[in-house]
Protein backbone atom coordinates (compact mmCIF):
# COMPACT_ATOMS: atom_id res chain seq x y z
CA UNK A 1 0.00 0.00 0.00
CA UNK A 2 1.49 3.58 -0.89
CA UNK A 3 1.44 6.03 1.95
CA UNK A 4 0.35 9.79 1.24
CA UNK A 5 1.88 12.14 2.61
CA UNK A 6 1.26 16.05 2.47
CA UNK A 7 4.20 17.18 0.24
CA UNK A 8 7.30 15.24 -0.58
CA UNK A 9 9.73 17.52 2.22
CA UNK A 10 7.34 15.85 4.93
CA UNK A 11 7.66 12.15 3.27
CA UNK A 12 11.65 12.27 3.62
CA UNK A 13 11.34 13.62 6.93
CA UNK A 14 8.48 11.14 7.99
CA UNK A 15 10.84 8.55 6.55
CA UNK A 16 13.72 9.84 8.33
CA UNK A 17 12.49 10.01 11.46
CA UNK A 18 10.67 6.70 10.82
CA UNK A 19 14.17 5.17 10.20
CA UNK A 20 15.38 6.13 13.48
CA UNK A 21 12.23 4.62 15.43
CA UNK A 22 13.13 1.53 14.11
CA UNK A 23 16.48 1.44 15.34
CA UNK A 24 15.39 2.64 19.02
CA UNK A 25 16.62 6.36 18.75
CA UNK A 26 12.88 7.91 18.27
CA UNK A 27 10.10 6.93 21.08
CA UNK A 28 6.44 5.41 19.65
CA UNK A 29 5.02 9.00 21.01
CA UNK A 30 7.32 11.17 19.10
CA UNK A 31 6.73 8.86 15.78
CA UNK A 32 2.85 8.99 15.97
CA UNK A 33 3.16 12.74 16.09
CA UNK A 34 5.00 12.42 13.08
CA UNK A 35 2.66 10.05 11.27
CA UNK A 36 -0.20 12.74 12.56
CA UNK A 37 1.41 15.75 11.11
CA UNK A 38 2.71 14.01 8.27
CA UNK A 39 0.63 11.33 6.45
CA UNK A 40 -2.47 12.91 4.34
CA UNK A 41 -5.64 12.12 6.68
CA UNK A 42 -8.84 10.47 5.21
CA UNK A 43 -11.50 12.34 3.73
CA UNK A 44 -14.99 11.58 5.03
CA UNK A 45 -17.26 10.07 2.18
CA UNK A 46 -20.53 11.37 1.14
CA UNK A 47 -23.54 8.59 1.64
CA UNK A 48 -24.28 8.59 -1.98
CA UNK A 49 -19.62 8.05 -2.88
CA UNK A 50 -20.32 5.09 0.68
CA UNK A 51 -23.73 3.48 -1.58
CA UNK A 52 -21.59 3.51 -4.80
CA UNK A 53 -18.48 2.07 -3.29
CA UNK A 54 -20.88 -0.75 -1.78
CA UNK A 55 -23.04 -0.90 -5.32
CA UNK A 56 -19.32 -1.69 -7.12
CA UNK A 57 -18.59 -4.19 -4.66
CA UNK A 58 -21.57 -6.12 -5.72
CA UNK A 59 -22.71 -6.85 -2.45
CA UNK A 60 -25.66 -6.31 -0.28
CA UNK A 61 -25.46 -3.97 3.26
CA UNK A 62 -25.04 -7.04 4.88
CA UNK A 63 -21.71 -8.46 3.58
CA UNK A 64 -20.59 -5.01 3.18
CA UNK A 65 -21.39 -4.52 6.95
CA UNK A 66 -19.28 -8.05 8.17
CA UNK A 67 -16.61 -7.15 5.80
CA UNK A 68 -15.88 -3.67 7.77
CA UNK A 69 -17.21 -5.09 10.94
CA UNK A 70 -20.05 -2.75 11.32
CA UNK A 71 -23.70 -3.44 11.84
CA UNK A 72 -25.77 -3.38 8.93
CA UNK A 73 -27.80 -0.64 10.35
CA UNK A 74 -24.42 1.51 10.71
CA UNK A 75 -23.78 0.68 7.06
CA UNK A 76 -27.70 2.33 6.17
CA UNK A 77 -27.38 4.98 8.32
CA UNK A 78 -24.08 6.14 6.50
CA UNK A 79 -26.41 5.68 2.87
CA UNK A 80 -28.97 7.38 4.26
CA UNK A 81 -26.57 10.60 5.37
CA UNK A 82 -27.86 10.22 8.84
CA UNK A 83 -24.22 8.96 10.40
CA UNK A 84 -21.07 9.60 9.26
CA UNK A 85 -18.28 6.57 9.49
CA UNK A 86 -15.43 7.52 11.34
CA UNK A 87 -12.28 5.89 12.52
CA UNK A 88 -11.34 2.60 11.28
CA UNK A 89 -14.47 2.01 9.69
CA UNK A 90 -13.63 5.32 7.49
CA UNK A 91 -9.53 3.96 6.73
CA UNK A 92 -11.72 0.57 5.52
CA UNK A 93 -14.16 2.38 3.10
CA UNK A 94 -11.40 4.52 1.64
CA UNK A 95 -9.35 1.51 1.08
CA UNK A 96 -12.22 -0.14 -0.45
CA UNK A 97 -13.20 2.56 -2.49
CA UNK A 98 -9.63 3.20 -3.68
CA UNK A 99 -9.02 -0.55 -4.12
CA UNK A 100 -11.99 -2.55 -4.33
CA UNK A 101 -13.42 -4.89 -1.80
CA UNK A 102 -10.88 -7.56 -2.31
CA UNK A 103 -8.25 -5.47 -0.72
CA UNK A 104 -10.09 -5.68 2.83
CA UNK A 105 -11.73 -9.56 2.24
Amino acid sequence: MTTKYRSPALAALHESIQGLHDIGLVDTKTMRHFDGSCLMPVENLAPSEIAETRIKAGVSQAVFAHHLNVSVGSVSKWERGEKHPSGPALKLLDLVRRKGLEAIA
